[in-house]
């Protein structure tokens, strides 16, 4: 566990207040499909990641830079913003297009998440896809570490969840772990039953049905990939980047 050894969950961007993670290390996890589509940014060379809460801060920080440095990235409900450069899918995220790119995110849940968290002492980006580094991250923190699953529209999603309880299970050995609150024995709960069937429990969630018919399921099976980015996106002043050893 880490120095600290309590971790927390919360389940939702309505699951917690501001004040609840003031001073604490927070993992933002939006499995599907936010988090994933920045950490895949970042893994393909994008320089930095501005993430937003809305249209409107977008533009204004957009009028800011040179046409040709930046992309407006992102979705509303699933679907691509009308006039932004890339929706939310990893798969369009790759080095000829992000390549030394500002990308200014935002998103229906994660980035969200990501600016209510603004008190905590430090934000990670973490999923399935660089989970090896979270868990690093965790074991020499001196915080206590807080996950927060994004979910969707303020509710649970399982996929996020499940996420989470795989960081747990991973921090532990795969044992069960002492020092962790009841959100996070509800999410360590989760995982040991369907830690087995990662993707076919992800593709049978509620946010999975709602994208079929909008992305290709190609976007669900990339973002359930285990520890195949070696990236650590860390959050200072604003902005997300990848955070050196």
């Amino acid at each position: 566990m880490s120095k600290l050894g309590i971790i927390d969950v919360y389940f939702s961007v309505q699951g917690f207040q501001e004040d609840d993670v003031r001073g604490k290390t927070v993992v933002i996890i939006d499995v599907l499909r936010a988090s994933s589509s920045m950490i895949q940014a970042l893994n393909q060379g994008a320089q930095k990641v501005i993430p937003v809460e809305d249209m409107a801060a977008a533009g204004r920080i957009a009028q800011t830079m040179e046409p040709g440095d930046y992309l407006l990235c992102g979705e509303k409900d699933g679907i691509k913003i009308d006039g932004y450069h890339l929706g939310n899918s990893p798969l369009e995220y790759t080095k000829e297009v992000v390549q030394n790119k500002t990308l200014i995110f935002n998103t229906t849940n994660g980035t969200k998440a990501i600016k209510k968290a603004a008190l905590a002492n430090q934000i990670y980006i973490g999923t399935f896809l660089n989970m090896s580094q979270i868990v690093n991250m965790i074991h020499e923190c001196d915080d206590e570490v807080v996950l927060i699953c994004s979910g969707w529209r303020g509710k649970q999603s399982l996929e996020d969840t499940l996420c989470a309880g795989a960081i747990l299970s991973e921090l532990s050995a795969g044992k069960a772990p002492t020092k962790l609150k009841d959100g996070a024995k509800i999410a360590y709960a989760l995982y040991q039953q369907y830690g087995d069937f990662v993707l076919d429990t992800v593709f049978h969630s509620d946010h999975a049905y709602r994208l079929r018919d909008m992305v290709s399921e190609d976007d669900i099976s990339f973002c359930c990939q285990t520890n195949t980015h070696e990236v650590l996106p860390y959050m200072k002043e604003g902005i997300i980047s990848v955070k050196k050893n």
